[in-house]
């Protein structure tokens, strides 16, 4: 059985992977995993190259709406639930190894996520007492990641 921290490192993993499809990073993340899972062999290596690829053509069909967020929650889970028999099976000092490698994967698709954007329109707008009473579009830009 995993410890709670190995258990997050994995979660983290299987949502990097479906935060990276369809990014520019998709390719080098793509290929760290394969590495991750493939662990030195060619054979498995290209099966989860395969595999991964599977992920984002699942994820690229179903682009909007609940059904998108039902299949990206069920992509994270497979891909945790993936990376959890991963770790649980490695010894320790290989499994800190991936560990590293997992974090580092997921730091990557972090800084490739795209920002959020909102934009407040307060052309119509009536401010009482520090409130903001109005209507219009509104967009709004995270940049709290960079």
């Amino acid at each position: 059985m995993l410890v709670e921290g190995l258990v997050a490192v994995a979660a983290a993993g299987g949502g990097a992977i479906v935060q990276a499809a369809g990014t520019d990073a998709w390719n080098g993340i793509r290929g760290g995993f394969a590495r991750i899972f493939g662990r030195g062999e060619a054979g498995r290596e290209q099966a989860e190259l395969e595999r991964l690829d599977q992920t984002r053509a699942v994820l690229e069909a179903a682009r909007e709406g609940d059904e998108a967020e039902r299949v990206q929650i069920a992509q994270v889970s497979k891909w945790q639930t993936r990376l959890e028999t991963l770790l649980e099976d490695l010894p320790e000092a290989e499994q800190q190894q991936v560990v590293a490698e997992l974090q580092a994967l997921v730091a990557q698709a972090e800084a490739a996520k795209p920002a959020e954007t909102v934009h407040n329109d307060f052309r119509s707008a009536t401010f009482t007492n520090s409130q903001v009473q109005g209507s219009g579009s509104m967009t709004v830009t995270n940049n709290y990641d960079k």
